[in-house]
């Protein structure tokens, strides 16, 4: 069984900085690419920043030069800074794991979803 732990959301204010982590745990023998996608009310699950496992990442335009994706591979973690802040960024945080490859499962590959974390940025 896979499980993605996240943490580090929270309450900012507009301007301030967050940092998000998501664990993997569970009978993982690689990732292919973990990334974050959040969710605002009444909105669709929109990708925000994605990163493989040789580090190529991608970011949505909105989050461009104020975001920034991190991975540590032998820990299983994603990590997304986030800086500058805007009310606009006010969303539940998902992690993803895609292309997972679960041992004794004869090779084929998972994608996986974390519970969630809300930020919220607000004065």
């Amino acid at each position: 069984q896979v499980q993605l732990v996240e943490s580090g959301g929270g309450l900012v204010q507009p301007g301030g900085s967050l940092r998000l982590s998501c664990a993997a745990s569970g009978n993982i023998e690689s990732i292919s690419a973990m990334g974050w996608y959040r969710q605002a009310p009444g909105k669709q699950r929109y990708l925000v920043a994605t990163i493989t496992s040789t580090a190529t990442t991608n970011y949505a335009d909105s989050v461009k030069g104020r975001f920034t994706i991190s991975r540590d591979n032998a820990k299983k973690t994603v990590y997304l800074q986030m800086s500058s802040l805007r009310p606009e960024d006010t969303a539940v945080y998902y992690c993803n794991a895609d292309g997972v490859i679960i041992s004794g499962l004869g090779g084929g590959r998972y994608e996986f979803w974390g519970q969630g974390t809300q930020v919220t940025v607000s004065s």
